[in-house]
């Protein structure tokens, strides 16, 4: 049967409306970007329809991933972001590249970096998550923007005041102390080998449980497990580019990820009904307090149930995982590099003595422990890149941005960059950080600005108390069996484990 001459002519209309919509979003917008930024001196490698420069992303990954590294050193970059190495040896630390059809713009350099995380006038924001994301840190701080971010920030940020993390030093103490009375058992007829990752994961899953919602790893076991599940699947998904409406097909991987998406969401609202007013009456875990703060608010401005759940996905998976890789690799440093490992125990054991007890007052007069950490920091950041979307067009530095594109700052770049921390900039060297920092605008393992991670001081006092109750009774050294191979999954980790020999003090 012919189609009628209207029909015919109306669908040839849409045909080629969609055409022309296709033309201009994969061939007109990204030829106009690829020119405004080449008559600024920026190019890149070529963009590949449909999806950009994902495929050698992934390429590069797969290929940098496939061998470890000969030895047990600190010059890595290759290896994290073999993409970015290869790209701006080819074009220039400041390129130009894709992600589908999304440009990302490279910027290390700091002065830029600083301009983009303390700019005061919204030109930057936090780019829109993969959905998939929010799996794992569901509609919490981390992923939010605009007004809904303020009003979250507003009620969560008192509860991480470090008068508040003072009093959560107690429950640190007391989760470390029972994954070291385990080593003390092990460790009773000679040095024992543990895998630093494995057992750290489990150490900051109790500690946030603790910290957070007041109980212990077991009663939160079920919500962890789950979410390593979750990190994996959503992990297999963000490596391509997303194509719009795919998270609704039922695919198997997908029916997977609604399952532990549901499962985790009722275990959580259990858990806050179960022990509301409790947490409520004692307040000195993060749920309570933001509880207390949310009810202080008008009732238009308070947090949902549905939204502190939320929040309590983003508890559970930052606050175990930044930390656990965090305490894994600078365990690792100290175990290869023993001369601060001395130094930092002869410190710890003069400020606590050899069985006495941490307590929040006293943490911080451990100044060579502290650089440790922010050594560790700068050499194995947790994050290895932020991303920021223009959100109209400006100016950053000599360059002009339109709105749309992504700004790529490599953290892990930058802090491994010899022009900005000078020749020994692979050298374990904490003395860099005897005064603070002998550079603050190219270090920023937490970011900076407005948008800076709320549980850095709760992050670092982890780190004192953990890292000092250690050297208190064991000293360390790189097993044999370690195998050198930082990965980034979604924070920097140790791709086959991270190996260490437990020696007990006598």
């Amino acid at each position: 049967m012919a189609f009628p001459p209207l029909l015919l002519l109306l669908s040839l209309l849409i045909l080629a409306a969609i055409f022309c919509r296709c033309v201009y979003l994969f061939l007109w917008i990204p030829f106009n970007i690829q020119l405004h930024f080449r008559r600024q001196g920026i190019s890149g490698p070529p963009l590949r329809l449909p999806f950009g420069n994902a495929r050698e992303i992934v390429r590069f990954m797969k290929e940098a991933q496939a061998k470890p590294l000969p030895a047990f050193h600190h010059d890595f970059v290759g290896r994290v972001l073999p993409h970015y190495i290869h790209w701006t040896s080819l074009y220039g630390k400041c390129c130009l590249f894709w992600f589908g059809t999304q440009p990302r713009l490279a910027i290390p350099k700091p002065e830029l970096i600083r301009e983009v995380l303390l700019n005061p006038k919204g030109d930057f924001e936090r780019p829109e998550f993969n959905p998939l994301s929010r799996l794992l840190i569901g509609d919490g701080l981390v992923g939010l923007r605009g007004k809904k971010w303020l009003r979250h920030k507003r009620i969560i940020l008192p509860a991480f005041h470090v008068d508040h993390i003072k009093g959560m030093v107690s429950a640190m103490v007391a989760s470390t102390e029972g994954m070291l009375e385990r080593w003390v058992k092990e460790t009773g007829e000679g040095p024992k080998e543990v895998d630093a990752f494995q057992e750290f994961h489990v150490l900051a899953a109790d500690i946030i449980s603790r910290t957070a919602f007041g109980s212990n790893y077991e009663e939160g076991k079920r919500i962890f497990s789950l979410q390593e599940e979750q990190t994996t699947l959503v992990l297999q998904a963000l490596r391509s580019v997303y194509i719009p409406g795919f998270r609704f097909i039922p695919t198997q991987k997908n029916r997977e990820r609604w399952r532990i998406e549901s499962e985790i969401r009722s275990l959580l609202r259990v858990l806050i009904a179960g022990k509301k007013e409790e947490l409520k009456e004692k307040s000195m875990n993060l749920l309570g307090l933001m509880l207390s703060a949310n009810d202080k608010e008008r009732e238009e401005q308070r947090m949902s149930t549905e939204e502190i759940v939320d929040e309590c996905k983003t508890f559970y998976f930052a606050g175990k995982e930044t930390t656990a890789n965090f305490l894994t690799w600078t365990v690792l440093l100290l175990a290869l590099h023993k001369e601060w490992q001395s130094k930092a125990r002869d410190e710890v054991l003069s400020v606590f003595g050899r069985h006495g007890h941490i307590d929040a007052e006293s943490l911080g007069q451990l100044k060579i422990v502290e650089m440790v950490l922010k050594e560790s920091l700068r050499l194995y950041p947790p994050a290895v890149f932020l991303r920021r979307e223009v959100c109209k067009d400006t100016k950053l530095g000599d360059l002009t941005l339109p709105a749309g594109v992504e700004v790529y700052l490599p953290i892990l770049a930058v802090h491994h960059d010899a022009d900005l921390w000078g020749p020994d900039v692979s050298e374990f060297n904490p003395a860099r950080f005897s005064n603070g920092s002998s550079n603050p605008a190219a270090f920023f393992p937490f970011g900076m600005g407005s948008r800076v991670c709320i549980g850095q001081i709760l992050a670092m006092t982890e780190g004192k108390v953990v890292i000092s109750m250690i050297l208190q009774q064991f000293s360390l050294d790189v097993a044999p069996t370690y195998v050198h191979a930082p990965m980034p999954m979604m924070t920097l980790q140790p791709q086959y484990g991270a190996q260490v020999v437990l020696h007990r003090l006598s």
